[in-house]
């Protein structure tokens, strides 16, 4: 349903996007992931016409989106990161306006405002947008995606601001979505959610698809007798400076880590903190995840 080929974005010579060609099945919930910089959004940009490509094309179910911009874009929803809406109108208001861009009659737009409202739990906001918290205009963007029925859904970190109700719902509709024969992309940095939801992942690195597969596929590849450690100190933590770990990600306070290793190298990390004056207060082996796979990838950027 969604394919690039060959395709490729280059702004005053630096290539952002290199080369990408891959396809995503009617169906199929796909995960783009890369660290910033990576061409994620640009990807995203080109795939529903934003910006156009320097080469290459992006295709919707066969046809090109730059030289059947009208016909393609019809059949895709969008979510941006920052979904835009008019802060002085309802949610009901602001679906009806786009809705009338795509043409759709009074009774066709009230019926599917209505059902697109019940679906993503606001059926029940009367206020004004501007009073909407960050999650509830999160819902309204989802709605905004899916008003115009598309076949093909594009959602950029759609799930930033939702509280665990509205992860799980967010979930359940994209399933569902799924389910009907909808394709969805999605890009996030949020690498649990992915691992959750995406049923196939592709990682961008400097533009280029660097790995590509579901999530099982990229643990198989990766399994090289790497472990993943969890790290929890009660002092903030120093770099993890030990020989054979190949990548760490720690929280914000740094007092937790996730630590990718070519071995189980537990002993070696516990002194290493000791020797600093860290206090230890769990260090346990953790089943691979998405994240422990695909952090290498993020390391060699």
């Amino acid at each position: 349903m969604i394919r690039f080929e060959h395709l490729m974005k280059e702004y005053s010579g630096r290539r952002v996007v290199d080369d990408l060609t891959f396809q995503v099945p009617q169906g199929e919930i796909f995960g783009l992931i890369g660290p910033n910089g990576a061409g994620k959004s640009t990807t995203i940009l080109m795939l529903v016409g934003l910006i156009e490509p320097t080469g290459g094309r992006c295709l919707i179910d066969g046809e090109d989106i730059v030289t059947e911009p009208i016909r393609v874009k019809h059949r895709i929803g969008y979510m941006p990161e920052d979904v835009g809406f008019y802060a002085d109108l309802t949610a009901a208001r602001n679906l009806d306006f786009f809705a009338q861009l795509y043409g759709m009659k009074p009774a066709e737009r009230k019926q599917r405002i209505e059902e697109l409202l019940a679906l993503v739990g606001l059926d029940g906001a009367t206020q004004q947008v501007g009073a909407f918290s960050k999650g509830m205009r999160q819902r309204l963007g989802l709605a905004g995606a899916l008003l115009n029925d598309p076949a093909v859904l594009v959602l950029d970190e759609p799930t930033a601001n939702l509280d665990p109700p509205g992860v799980a719902d967010f979930r359940r509709i994209l399933r569902d979505a799924a389910a009907e024969g909808r394709t969805i992309l999605i890009s996030s940095h949020i690498l649990p959610e992915v691992d959750q939801i995406c049923t196939s992942v592709g990682v961008l690195a400097r533009g280029r698809l660097v790995a590509m597969g579901t999530p099982g596929d990229l643990l198989q590849k990766q399994e090289g007798g790497t472990v993943t450690l969890c790290v929890e100190t009660r002092d903030p933590m120093p770099d993890l400076a030990v020989p054979g770990v190949l990548c760490v990600s720690y929280d914000a306070p740094r007092r937790e880590a996730l630590v990718v290793a070519e071995r189980d190298l537990g002993d070696e990390i516990a002194a290493f903190l000791v020797g600093r004056g860290v206090r230890l207060l769990r260090l346990a082996e953790r089943q691979p995840s998405l994240e422990s796979v695909v952090l290498p990838y993020y390391r060699e950027v």
